[in-house]
């Protein structure tokens, strides 16, 4: 079993990749960690204690982090997330509790009492965990490997060039492609495979379990955002491609290449400057996905929702 700490900012597709790793068998969810993103960081651990007492997730500690990027003004993705970041389905009041810590401190606890053995898995910007970079370098031997959804090779979703996660914090994103662990890169050209086609959807329906009444209620409105602001026919599930990615590499097609993160760009700040074909002559810092193994990754995550 991989042991895990998910570093989210839920989000619609953030809550469904809580969903997937807190009932893996390939996985020990150690902790959820909420940052600014989607929404403020308020909204975002609320989110995630809302999704945890549905689901019956109780053994999970859940802390919320940083409230803005390190050096920028927050952008939060209110046209596809909504005012409260999960908008659409009603959830109840959650009846969990927030750890007493920041999630900094939480990440920095947790990986310096491990064995090198904790994954972080961050599907939002990447604000917390270049916190906990700089506080406490001792923590970097610590992670055993980093696999983050973020970036793209090719067109961004916030800006021509860049993607959210990135572009909301480019600073956070280079400390971490920086770090010098071994990191996994899925971006926009992996996670815009991952479709919630209408069959997609009618299995979840099946399942006919609260969890799956809440999956597919999230899905409902990210199909009318996806649809409305980008014209997708379906809505892509970003967030549970990096969870799948630890439960079964073999999803993922990958390349190792150089990535560096743009700060500076007129037009192309946030930028994931991924060297495809090796032409700088830079080791490289990242394995870039290229290709997701669709049917198989729809099989795992319908069948762990299954669990619920």
């Amino acid at each position: 079993m991989r042991r895990i700490i998910l570093d989210c900012d839920p989000g619609h597709d953030d809550a469904i990749a809580i969903l997937l790793a807190a009932h893996s068998p390939a996985l020990t969810l150690e902790a959820i960690t909420t940052v600014a993103g989607n929404q403020t960081v308020e909204k975002t651990a609320r989110n995630a204690l809302r999704v945890c007492s549905l689901a019956g997730i109780r053994d999970v500690p859940i802390a919320a982090g940083m409230t803005r990027p390190l050096v920028r003004e927050l952008r939060v993705a209110a046209d596809i997330h909504g005012s409260s970041g999960l908008d659409g389905p009603t959830l109840p009041e959650p009846d969990l509790a927030l750890a007493p810590l920041h999630a900094v401190d939480l990440l920095i606890e947790k990986l310096l009492t491990s064995d090198g053995d904790i994954t972080l898995v961050a599907t939002a910007p990447l604000t917390n965990i270049a916190a906990a970079l700089r506080r406490e370098p001792r923590i970097i031997p610590k992670i055993q490997e980093i696999v983050l959804m973020g970036g793209a090779i090719g067109l961004g979703n916030t800006t021509p060039a860049a993607e959210f996660n990135i572009y909301v914090d480019p600073e956070a994103a280079h400390a971490v492609f920086t770090c010098g662990r071994p990191l996994t890169m899925i971006g926009l050209d992996v996670t815009h495979q991952a479709q919630a086609t209408p069959a997609v959807r009618e299995r979840i329906r099946a399942l006919g379990t609260p969890v799956a009444q809440l999956v597919d209620g999230l899905l409902e409105f990210f199909a009318d955002t996806y649809l409305q602001v980008f014209g997708f026919p379906a809505p892509p599930v970003h967030d549970p491609c990096a969870v799948a990615r630890v439960i079964d590499p073999t999803l993922l097609r990958a390349k190792p290449m150089h990535v560096d993160i743009e700060l500076r760009g007129e037009h192309t700040t946030g930028r994931t400057v991924c060297d495809l074909y090796g032409s700088t002559g830079q080791p490289a810092n990242a394995e870039v996905g290229l290709e997701l193994d669709v049917p198989r990754f729809w099989d795992l995550l319908i069948d762990t929702l299954a669990t619920y």
